[in-house]
């Protein structure tokens, strides 16, 4: 054995590693944090529940829950890659753990990814969930599944951006206020429960072109009516994405 068998080698971990270590430590930390719990998995599932069992809105449909499962499940996007990662990214901020990490080896592009590849993570964790329940109340999800993954990630992008660029332009208790509000008005409003056809025609012409409209109106595309691609949805949210995310890359402060 010779003499240098043992000698360190100290350096930073490849980026990938690291990039993974993250991912799995904000995962853990979003599912240990009760109130993101509660917004991103026990709301959903609840109001899934709800209004399947209870006729308290017509969705025009011959069973509820055909047309409820797909506006839950982007709902379910929106509670994460935007509520979600808006709020714990703000006070992130606030309290110094993104300055601390960005003097880190971890290049602060990986941490992004980081952030990212962990919002996609509780996303499949929702989706599944919320499938199950859906099934056991009698959905019966049509359409392709690469159909709806190309949907949920377009989705993800543009809400991720939205939700980045709130947290680092907006104090952390601003950040908290604005993002919950945006949850309650897009869920109302947004087509997720109530059909976009209750809208005055006025009103709906504005509402189908924000994000949760758009991915809510494409996945009931898919799944409920067994479509191809909507195209006409895919453009909204590629537009929310690239603004938001642009605008998130420019606007972001880290401090």
């Amino acid at each position: 054995m010779s003499a240098g068998t043992f000698t360190p080698a100290p350096g930073a971990a490849p980026v990938s590693r690291m990039i993974l270590a993250q991912t799995a430590l904000e995962t853990r930390m979003l599912l240990r944090n009760g109130e993101q719990l509660l917004l991103t998995v026990i709301i959903p599932a609840l109001l899934l529940v709800l209004f399947s069992a209870v006729d308290i809105v017509d969705t025009n449909a011959e069973n509820a829950v055909d047309f409820l499962a797909p506006g839950i499940l982007a709902l379910a996007v929106m509670s994460t890659a935007f509520t979600g990662q808006a709020i714990a990214t703000g006070f992130d901020r606030r309290y110094g753990v993104l300055k601390r990490l960005g003097a880190s080896p971890l290049p602060r592009w990986a941490l992004m990814a980081a952030k990212t590849l962990s919002v996609l993570v509780t996303e499949v964790l929702q989706i599944a969930l919320l499938t199950v329940i859906a099934l056991a109340l009698g959905w019966s999800p049509q359409g392709n599944p690469l159909a709806v993954a190309a949907l949920v990630l377009l989705g993800t992008a543009a809400f991720s951006g939205l939700g980045l660029l709130m947290a680092g332009t907006l104090r952390a208790e601003a950040t908290l206020a604005a993002a919950n509000l945006v949850f309650l008005l897009l869920l109302v409003g947004g087509g997720v429960i109530v059909p976009m056809e209750k809208f005055p025609e006025g009103v709906r012409s504005v509402l189908e072109l924000l994000p949760i409209s758009a991915l809510s109106d494409g996945l009931r595309e898919v799944l409920q009516h067994g479509a191809g691609l909507p195209w006409g949805d895919v453009a909204v949210l590629a537009a929310w994405a690239v603004l938001g995310l642009g605008a998130a890359a420019k606007l972001f402060r880290w401090e």
